[in-house]
């Protein structure tokens, strides 16, 4: 922690890494290592699975050849020689030519043993031709004995018989080559499977460690904030904090240190502006942070990193990075309504998340208004007060709604809480003390400390910038309280 005021907050350490952007590399990284495996088992499913189809695909086709080479020839050459039916007629020249075609087709589709042995029988059909030539040219003439063309089909059925078996031979050979193709592609699927559980194990193992890793990264980081709240809680504006190696802290880093340096240079102007030491002091109010908002919002962003919700850490960081950014407002006294509305919102966001179901609320605010400039830091205390004055302590919680409209050239406001509520007693007590221009006593019913701060300081802030002789306007009872103000539109 760097004490001297000379210094450039943020100019020491390397350049942050973004919190987002390790954990989508590192999902990245995950997914990666995870789809290897799958992607490998697709590939030598697909390869595989053409394979069987192709095998599957030639020995049918090559079994439904069986039964013409062996039966069918044969028994027409033998109608032939029985003088059943011409040779033309017989149609054994158009079988033997849609088996050797199909069995060239067959062979472009092959290679290995399997087109040696369909080449085999390939040739060996031309031999199956010769006969049933020899058989026709026999038949034709008329002195050829009827028993040398019996002979010759003799012939015949042997040659038919010995291609039947060499198809045969093929599907068997085929069958046994499907087998080994099987039992590797199992070897291989247990293999990927083996190394899809190991990679699995790793990716956990990975998740695990960096989870812990960025859990830690965050921890650290937020503790350094911590330890440089109390250091300004305790009074020491002084105080810088060094760069954390966490970017998206790193704009709230910055955003603190511009704040304590905005808050050392309030205090330092409100001791040299004794002439107009009320108007120092109500500055130095509106520009001021409250350490025991920021010391609790830093307590909860640390439950929500030890807890592992990093996207709860990143929302709720930002969160705070605009709620300061709002506050500080480059030093200026005017902001649009819609900036104002961006720092309320982003402490609602904050004491959601503090107070989650007991806190609910709305902001219903005309659009139209929203390039108009007004105080800042007029609803936000408002809101606050509804929160710890209202409904923290009310059984189940409850609702603030914040509305905003305009009206001729007024600007108007109001929050609405169903809190506690006050006293018919308490509220003219507060109303009176608004007329004089004095802060409220402290009710000692009330449950919290310093009841009636935010609304004093609202309430001589509109009268004082505004030059107006009213400020709020303040209504209560069993459902709630609201508080309003009306304002001149500005452009």
């Amino acid at each position: 922690m760097s004490q001297g005021r000379e210094r450039k907050p943020g100019s020491a350490g390397s350049r942050p890494g973004s919190l987002a952007g390790q954990l989508r590399n590192f999902t990245r990284g995950i997914l990666i290592i995870l789809l290897i495996p799958t992607v490998t088992s697709l590939l030598v499913t697909a390869y595989y699975a053409v394979s069987f189809q192709q095998s599957v695909f030639l020995m049918g086709r090559v079994a439904a050849l069986k039964p013409m080479v062996e039966d069918t020839i044969p028994e027409q050459l033998w109608s032939v020689i029985a003088g059943r039916s011409s040779f033309e007629e017989s149609g054994v020249e158009e079988t033997i030519l849609a088996v050797d075609e199909e069995m060239d087709v067959l062979l472009t589709q092959m290679q290995g043993d399997s087109r040696t042995r369909i080449t085999v029988a390939r040739r060996t059909m031309d031999s199956l031709a010769g006969y049933a030539e020899q058989i026709r040219t026999e038949m034709a003439d008329e002195k050829t004995p009827v028993t040398v063309s019996e002979a010759t089909l003799e012939e015949v059925r042997s040659v038919s018989s010995l291609v039947g078996n060499m198809l045969e031979d093929f599907i068997e050979a085929e069958v046994l080559e499907v087998s080994r193709k099987n039992e590797s592609f199992q070897r291989i699927v247990l293999i990927i499977l083996s190394i899809g559980i190991i990679l699995l194990i790793v990716s956990l193992l990975l998740t695990r460690y960096a989870g812990r890793r960025e859990a830690e990264s965050i921890h650290g980081a937020i503790g350094h904030l911590e330890r440089f709240t109390k250091e300004l809680a305790s009074g020491n504006l002084r105080a810088r904090v060094d760069t954390v190696p966490v970017e998206e802290l790193s704009g709230l880093t910055q955003d603190v240190n511009a704040m304590a340096s905005r808050l050392e240079e309030l205090v330092e102007q409100n001791r040299q502006e004794q002439e107009n030491l009320k108007k120092a002091e109500l500055r130095t109010l509106q520009a001021q942070i409250n350490p025991h908002f920021l010391y609790n919002t830093l307590d909860t962003i640390v439950w929500e990193a030890q807890s592992g919700k990093n996207e709860e850490v990143i929302a709720l960081t930002k969160s705070l990075s605009d709620f300061f950014r709002s506050s500080l407002s480059s030093g200026e006294d005017w902001v649009s309504v819609e900036q104002e509305l961006k720092h309320l919102n982003g402490y609602l966001a904050i004491q959601k998340t503090r107070y989650r179901d007991i806190l609910n609320y709305e902001v219903e605010v005309e659009p139209s208004i929203y390039p108009s400039r007004i105080l800042k830091l007029l609803l936000q205390p408002l809101v606050e007060n509804a929160l710890y004055h209202g409904i923290k302590y009310k059984r189940g919680g409850g609702m603030i709604r914040v509305r905003g409209f305009r009206e001729d050239d007024m600007l108007c406001f109001e929050v609405q809480d169903t809190g506690i509520g006050m006293t018919e007693e308490r509220l003219e007590e507060v109303r009176e003390a608004m007329r004089q221009g004095r802060q409220m006593r402290r009710d000692p019913d009330e449950p919290e400390p310093g009841g009636g701060f935010g609304l004093y300081n609202v309430d001589q802030r509109i009268r004082l910038y505004y030059n107006l002789d009213h400020g709020l306007e303040i209504g209560s009872g069993p459902d709630g309280t609201t508080v309003s103000f009306r304002v001149p539109a500005l452009s």
